[in-house]
């Protein structure tokens, strides 16, 4: 088995995750929805982008740093919100915070993270945002934002595209509702699996609480996974929520899941400070527009009114360079550090995180620009 030493690009980090945790938490990490049409776009979008290098240019040292809503990251990059990630590797989120502080870039936390938010925060002192769903309705919310506030989280994004989980196949074939269910019984079929990964099984067990998410605090106790479903299709998040959030969170809001002009002007009028250009990495609804082909319509029509950041299938630092020139502020990135925790744990992050980075830097430097704020769409072109 190859060792972290050995890796060189996200695909590598791929490869190991998919042999150091069972068959159902690799698809879950890596699989999207129905024909998993979008999920391939996304990936292929960059691909028809092309480079316009200008050459006998010098840049020995480029200077990769950006800023998003105030807070300063090394690359113009965050680390996306990733549900259930004490599933693939036990210190999860915090694992996840403590790499991407190092690293000098931000982390957006899960409504569905194994850690408090408190906890979060102490692993990192890097810039913090926390990414919201409504489970419990209004009232456990606004609790969770009083949390998040108090715990010193910069912004706050709400998602608008999950009314109801997309269907995942392969989560269905590889029995997670099951896994994650209450019912013994219902496991057994799946077990063979889990028992084929002896050193997760032995970290999951040794593990407390992993389907709980005790950021969102309901009636009888913190939230479980088998409840999840159930309570998102019960309070789908609207525009009219959009006003009581407002009211309770008083830094900047981000809308995630914007990949129509309709919505990103609507998030403009509800008065978001950005929108994340993002079709769920292509677990939601299948056959949507890949996210860097819907990008540069939603930066014409913010026009500078809002910051715009976008995610989907980004797998290495010269897409992050592509959706910048395109008219991102930055990206999230969401599967390519999924693996690298899957692989590895916090040490796999930060592989990711390494090599993301060197790809920046490396792209600039052959592409002739000494930094990322000269990026712009003269640097691009459609392939033919």
């Amino acid at each position: 088995m190859p060792s972290l030493s050995r890796v060189v690009n996200i695909s590598d980090l791929r490869h190991l995750a998919e042999r150091r945790v069972p068959r159902a938490v690799f698809d879950y990490i890596d699989g999207g929805a129905e024909g998993e049409v979008t999920l391939r776009e996304n990936i292929r979008a960059f691909e028809e982008v092309v480079f316009r290098p200008r050459h006998a240019v010098c840049t020995p040292q480029p200077d990769a740093r950006a800023t998003v809503l105030g807070s300063p990251l090394a690359f113009p990059a965050l680390l996306a919100p990733c549900g259930f990630t004490r599933l693939y590797h036990p210190d999860g989120e915090a694992a996840v915070a403590r790499a991407a502080g190092a690293a000098g870039i931000g982390y957006m936390l899960s409504t569905f993270s194994g850690y408090p938010v408190e906890q979060v925060r102490k692993a990192t002192t890097g810039p913090l945002w926390y990414q919201l769903y409504l489970p419990g309705g209004r009232e456990v919310a606004e609790a969770t934002i009083d949390r998040v506030k108090k715990a010193g989280f910069t912004a706050l994004a709400v998602t608008i595209d999950t009314n109801i989980h997309g269907m995942r196949e392969r989560d269905i074939r590889n029995g997670i509702p099951q896994l994650m269910g209450k019912s013994l019984f219902a496991k057994l079929p799946f077990v063979p699996q889990i028992l084929a990964r002896p050193a997760w099984l032995a970290r999951f067990l040794r593990a407390q609480n992993i389907t709980e998410f005790p950021n969102v605090v309901l009636p009888n106790g913190p939230l479980r996974a088998p409840d999840v479903h159930r309570l998102l299709t019960q309070t789908v998040v609207t525009w009219a929520d959009l006003k009581w959030i407002r009211e309770a969170w008083p830094g900047p809001i981000l809308v995630k899941g914007v990949i129509t002009t309709d919505d990103a002007q609507r998030s403009l009028d509800a008065g978001a400070a950005a929108v994340v250009v993002s079709n769920h990495g292509g677990r939601q609804l299948d056959g949507v527009a890949a996210s860097l082909r819907a990008l540069p319509e939603i930066v014409e029509v913010v026009n500078g009114q809002a910051e715009v950041l976008m995610d989907g299938g980004v797998r290495r630092g010269s897409d992050i360079v592509k959706a910048i020139c395109l008219g991102a502020r930055a990206v999230l990135v969401g599967r390519a550090y999924a693996y690298g925790l899957a692989a590895a744990g916090q040490a796999g992050v930060q592989r990711a995180i390494e090599i993301l980075r060197a790809d920046v830097d490396r792209t600039l430097i052959l592409l002739g620009c000494k930094c990322i704020g000269e990026l712009n769409r003269s640097f691009v072109s459609k392939s033919s």
